[in-house]
């Protein structure tokens, strides 16, 4: 899948625990956890907006579109 969740670095940009935001967020670490290893399908725009709220950073820090030929490559 194109998309990549780059919510680890985030949370290291900002010495942050992947609990801590889940405890801040309301989300459970399990949740949580599947997100940040982009093993989900969709995400709630009220979760994503929760995020980015919390963390004070756009959409587009988060998620990231990478095309499937540069995904090939690597």
């Amino acid at each position: 899948m194109p998309i990549f969740v780059n919510l680890d670095l985030e949370l290291v940009k900002r010495k942050m625990t992947s609990r801590e935001l889940s405890n801040a967020i309301g989300l459970s670490e399990t949740n949580l956890s599947l997100l940040k290893s982009g093993k989900v399908k969709g995400i709630r725009f009220a979760t994503l907006e929760a995020i980015c709220e919390y963390l004070e950073c756009q959409p587009g820090d988060i998620l990231e579109y990478r095309p499937e030929s540069d995904i090939a490559k690597q």
